[in-house]
């Protein structure tokens, strides 16, 4: 019986440690647009958001050297290079936690997404969605951050 215990019990904590974590941090940008060019951006409030992910972006950006704002209103209330959208999901896994940010960049004329990122982490890799959103930051404008640009 007592072999049983022990045997019951390593398989319980090789079940409990042997999960998949899966890290996805990706970025794309068109290649005719120039991100070391653009300095002001607005963050437009994703509707079901009731995190205050649009105010955390727009720190991050601020944070990186940007100039941003965010809101509700689906135009910016002054003239900037690029207008930021983003859709979150989240699941549960003991804590809600925060699977995936996608953010966009747009052309605030023509709505033409010029740059997006995405960080897609499951539960084991999880992190605050202030370190997802800024991985992704960082990630899209790495070029400019390094002075590469």
């Amino acid at each position: 019986m007592r072999s049983l215990v022990k045997l019951f019990s390593l398989v319980l904590v090789v079940f409990l440690f042997s999960g998949c974590a899966k890290v996805v941090i990706k970025s794309d940008a068109d290649p005719n647009v120039d991100l070391g060019s653009l300095k002001t951006f607005y963050v437009q409030k994703f509707s079901p958001d009731e995190r205050s992910l649009h105010v955390i972006i727009a720190n991050k950006l601020q944070e990186l050297g940007f100039q941003a704002n965010s809101g509700v209103e689906p135009s910016p209330p002054a003239p900037v290079d690029a207008i930021v959208s983003y859709r979150d999901s989240w699941m549960w896994d003991l804590t809600n936690y925060m699977l995936e940010i996608n953010i966009e960049f747009r052309d605030p004329e023509s709505n033409f997404m010029f740059a997006s990122g995405r960080s897609y982490l499951t539960s084991l890799a999880r992190k605050s969605p202030e370190e997802m959103i800024e991985e992704v930051l960082r990630d899209l404008f790495a070029d400019v951050l390094n002075g590469d640009r």
